[in-house]
């Protein structure tokens, strides 16, 4: 996963994989799924970012959770970025 922000277009995009690229579906106003070929979501556009969230303090604060079907032994829960 792969989060990134783009302040000139003041959008911010999270990579959630890879794969061949489809189709876009606008789910909300300003926020952009993107699809596989097969139809598998690879990545959320969010547009106007700044409006949406404080992105000096929220944007620095993000936690990622690990699936579940991941061993506790294997890595941890939660992983602070």
């Amino acid at each position: 996963m792969n989060i990134s922000y783009d302040n000139q277009a003041d959008a911010m995009y999270i990579k959630l994989k890879d794969g061949n690229f489809g189709i876009n579906r606008e789910v909300s106003e300003g926020v952009v799924l993107d699809l596989s070929d097969k139809k598998e979501l690879l990545g959320i556009e969010i547009l106007d970012a700044s409006k949406r969230f404080d992105l000096a303090d929220e944007f620095g604060r993000i936690t990622v959770e690990m699936p579940m079907g991941i061993s506790k032994g294997a890595m941890p829960e939660k992983v602070a970025a």
